[in-house]
């Protein structure tokens, strides 16, 4: 998480229980790749949280690359690839899935693409304001790649024909705003945060999708 040390950790051990609870209630493939989405953002918070104790205490700086690439390799090279995904496997209509193919391809080849920049640019954290900094050198010709990894990590939510997870988009849009505008300078870390939180709504698709109908 962007505000502390303790707020990380404490953030990922209650979305990783609610992880758990997703995965035991959930039933088939699709629910459960949805069902690891707070999964894997409990383990990005706490990667985060190593962050904060390697930049905190000079002893652990050798754990900081380590650290800062593992949060970075959740941020930007699994989320395009597995938000696209868990909706593409939940959606029922045809005419949306193949919308969403779209939207999984794109994101397939975004995941690549970002993943090969962590490999070859220089990347570095640091504490500025009670927030963490990621700083990625991109080249001036991949400035841009916030537009295609912000529609392909929320459009396909907002067009899903799962209301929960219509739901879920719509609020993650909105956090996104509030972070640009409040929290630019630390977009990536804040607007992580919020997302974090607001994947709790995932048990709330998983309960839905197994309600027995009232006879």
């Amino acid at each position: 998480m962007c505000f502390s040390t303790e707020a990380s950790f404490g953030a990922s051990a209650i979305i990783l229980t609610i992880g758990a609870v997703c995965i035991n209630k959930s039933v088939g493939l699709p629910q459960r790749v949805l069902s690891c989405i707070p999964i894997v953002f409990g383990i990005q918070q706490f990667a985060e949280g190593i962050v904060w104790l390697t930049l905190s205490h000079p002893g652990l700086t050798p754990w900081d690359k380590i650290s800062t690439y593992a949060f970075l390799i959740f941020a930007e090279v699994v989320w395009p690839l597995l938000v696209p995904l868990a909706v593409w496997l939940l959606e029922t209509n045809n005419r949306k899935k193949k919308i969403l193919s779209f939207f999984l391809l794109s994101g397939a080849i975004l995941s690549c693409v970002l993943g090969i920049t962590l490999l070859v640019l220089p990347v570095q954290s640091s504490v500025s304001c009670y927030h963490i900094v990621y700083n990625i050198q991109y080249p001036q010709y991949l400035k841009h790649l916030g537009i295609f990894y912000f529609s392909v990590t929320v459009v396909p939510l907002v067009i899903s024909s799962v209301k929960g997870l219509r739901f879920m988009g719509i609020t993650i849009l909105l956090s996104y705003i509030v972070a640009y505008i409040l929290y630019k300078d630390y977009l990536l870390s804040v607007w992580c945060f919020f997302a974090a939180i607001i994947s709790i709504i995932v048990l709330y698709v998983i309960r839905q999708l197994n309600r027995i109908p009232k006879p």
